[in-house]
């Protein structure tokens, strides 16, 4: 539950606010135009604003059939700690319950240290037994 201050949206935050949001947690500058197209090819949004500033979001980008990846849940530092992130998660696992069929793959990359938040959701921590290293490339 936000506080009263607080307003979940569904919808795509403003691509000024996703680069701002981005910056402050360190994650670096990111080319507008290329913010913009990644922001409109997401599948699924959720944006938590005080008083108008984006502090918290989420989105789901795939195909919308087999495969489905939580990318970008960040939450302003300022605003950390509040259960804001819980809420972004519960959101976007509103949508992949209703969404994601049988025999769908959901996946995400978590920052490093906060591999326990996503195991509260039912997310397995590779490698494992059964899984080998989660792996990725950056451009």
């Amino acid at each position: 539950m936000l506080p009263d201050k607080f307003s979940l949206k569904l919808t795509s935050p403003t691509v000024e606010g996703f680069l701002r949001l981005r910056k402050k947690v360190g994650w670096g500058e990111l080319d507008a135009n290329l913010a913009e197209k990644s922001l409109t090819n997401s599948l699924f949004h959720v944006s938590i604003c005080c008083e108008g500033q984006l502090i918290g979001m989420g989105r789901v980008v795939g195909d919308g059939a087999m495969y489905f990846y939580i990318q970008d849940v960040v939450v302003d530092p300022d605003y950390q700690k509040l259960g804001i992130g819980t809420v972004l998660m519960d959101t976007i696992e509103g949508y992949l319950c209703y969404t994601a069929q049988k025999g769908a793959t959901i996946g995400l990359l978590a920052a490093q240290g906060n591999e326990s938040f996503y195991q509260r959701y039912a997310y397995i921590q590779r490698p494992s037994n059964a899984l080998g290293h989660g792996m990725c490339k950056f451009v």
